[in-house]
């Protein structure tokens, strides 16, 4: 799949560096546009200086942020979200007015040459600089008006400058010993774990559900049951179903439907084990089923375009519901209205499958507006006429007394199975005071109760390297065991789970190991991108500052 994606990715660079580039610089049109009340309050102005750009003209933000959604692209192969982006473009600016400021040497070749074997967009597979990727990469910009290889050259030099600005910013870095080693203990020791599961289907405690104690939920839950807003509506709904008959189709559009469709249409007879396809005989066997499917999604345009003419013949001919003209219209084609359970906008309605798209359309009717356009329906088309909107309002529990009971019995379950686990947690503690290991322990906890509990052991490993199938809550137990621990239950896909510290070892945290320096060095360099770009940003406000506008 990757292998596929990077394919995808060098073929349609071009294309694709257009959309991200449009889609980017059209949201930040949006945030600092003259139309934009951000960090201004009198639309008319339309001049906000930023280290020699104007955030207030359209073409400087393109330039800007464009430069930016680039430079990003190269270095982290993605877009970063538009306000990660918007920061990133911010205090790349900063950072070369800086460089301009303190006159930091232009790139040389020599150096764009090493940054551009450095960037992730044109790694392998296996990490390193792929050359065939670099050389795709600049194919795709031959003839791109939008993109030339001069523009990328342009952007990665200011990169190199504007990384050392921030090397200059960043300083060499800090990290407390403390620090390293509880990075190491966190990232790097080995656990050795056994968990014990729990499952809550089997849990079934008898829970009485009397008059009064669904009177107390209820009345204690008043927002759960709270009756949405309802529409109260007919359809005039045109079966697809019942324009098949008009369809014709000849052999030719058969045979290029399936050709087209191949997956929909698989042959249902059974094949001996090593036979040949055979292309002709899977087309026969399914020939009926495709023709079918061809003229059903032929009726399906002819289903709405029938709805269609009737929306517009209302509109066209100011014809209102319930009047006589609208019978005869009804009656002229074929159509019968027929009125639909009330629905609301989270649950359309049931006899079109629930459709939101249908209940969407159906909430912007009113009085000003009572009939819909032509909508898609499950097996044809419809439209829609508004009688009323239901408000909002607080039923009886008479009305909803069933899903008050089911409720109350789910949230009772819940809280027995908590209690449940304690008492599960302190049966498997003392079984292991008395010499029982943790799977007999759970074994023997278990035996008492009806509710289904297993265990299993995991083979080492640390936090940077888990195992595939690691439940992630097992990882948020591990900050708070030391080993011969258990975790309260801790409740995880519809079971509960306890977690037993078997074993923990600890790295090499003498200072002078090789993985404490590589710890220390990681961290220092995290604490010193954080410091520069702390600086970066205090510069980027108060340029913000100097330029805001005057109330």
């Amino acid at each position: 799949m990757i292998s596929w994606i990077q394919r995808y990715f060098q073929h349609h660079f071009r294309i694709i560096f257009a959309l991200i580039l449009i889609s980017t610089i059209i949201s930040f049109i949006i945030a600092f546009g003259p139309g934009s009340n951000l960090g201004r309050s009198d639309r008319r102005i339309v001049t906000r200086e930023f280290f020699g750009y104007n955030l207030g003209s359209q073409d400087d933000q393109a330039r800007l942020f464009g430069d930016a959604t680039i430079s990003a692209n190269l270095q982290t192969g993605y877009t970063p979200e538009s306000s990660d982006l918007q920061n990133y473009g911010l205090q790349r600016v900063a950072a070369l007015s800086l460089a301009d400021k303190y006159h930091v040497p232009a790139t040389s070749k020599q150096e764009i040459a090493d940054h551009i074997k450095g960037l992730r967009i044109f790694a392998g597979e296996d990490g390193q600089f792929d050359a065939k990727r670099y050389s795709s990469f600049r194919d795709s910009l031959k003839g791109n008006t939008r993109l030339t290889e001069a523009d990328v050259s342009r952007i990665i030099a200011d990169d190199v400058r504007a990384e050392k600005v921030r090397k200059i910013l960043a300083g060499p870095g800090y990290a407390l010993p403390s620090d390293v080693k509880a990075q190491m203990d966190r990232i790097d020791a080995t656990w050795t774990i056994a968990t014990a599961t729990a499952d809550i289907s089997t849990f079934n405690p008898s829970i009485a559900t009397s008059d009064e104690v669904l009177a107390k939920y209820f009345a204690d839950n008043p927002m759960r049951y709270t009756i949405a807003p309802r529409i109260v509506a007919s359809a005039a709904f045109f079966p697809a179903a019942n324009y098949t008959g008009e369809i014709n189709v000849g052999e030719g559009e058969v045979r290029s439907y399936y050709d087209a469709n191949p997956g929909r249409f698989p042959n249902p007879a059974t094949k001996p084990a090593g036979a040949k396809p055979d292309a002709a005989a899977d087309y026969a066997a399914v020939r009926a089923s495709v023709e079918a499917a061809l003229k059903l999604e032929r009726a399906q345009r002819v289903a709405a375009k029938n709805a269609s003419d009737l929306s517009f013949a209302l509109y066209d001919s100011k014809i209102s519901p319930g009047t006589p003209a609208f019978d005869h219209l009804l009656a002229a084609q074929h159509v019968t209205l027929r009125p639909l359970a009330p629905f609301t906008r989270e649950d359309g309605p049931a006899e079109f499958g629930g459709s939101p798209e249908i209940a969407n359309e159906a909430f912007k009717l009113s009085d000003a507006r009572v009939y819909s356009d032509a909508l898609a329906a499950p097996g044809g088309a419809v439209v829609i006429f508004w009688k009323e909107t239901q408000a909002s309002r607080q039923p009886t529990l008479a009305e909803v007394r069933d899903k008050v009971a089911a409720d109350y019995v789910a949230n009772e379950k819940s809280k027995r199975f908590v209690e449940f686990g304690k008492t599960l947690r302190s049966l498997i503690e003392n079984r292991m005071k008395v010499g029982d290991t943790f799977e007999k322990a759970v074994a023997s906890a278990g035996s008492s109760s009806a509710v289904k509990i297993s265990s299993k052991t995991i083979a080492p490993f640390s936090r940077r390297t888990p195992p595939k199938d690691l439940d992630y809550t097992v990882a948020g137990a591990l900050e708070r065991l030391e080993p011969g621990k258990i975790s309260d239950m801790i409740i995880s896909k519809d079971q509960g789970l306890f977690v037993y510290v078997v074993d923990k070892k600890l790295p090499d945290m003498n200072e002078s190991s090789p993985a404490y320096i590589a710890m220390r060095n990681q961290l220092a360099a995290a604490n010193a991108n954080i410091g520069a770009s702390a600086q970066l940003g205090a510069l980027v406000e108060a340029e913000m500052k100097r330029s805001e506008p005057v109330k």
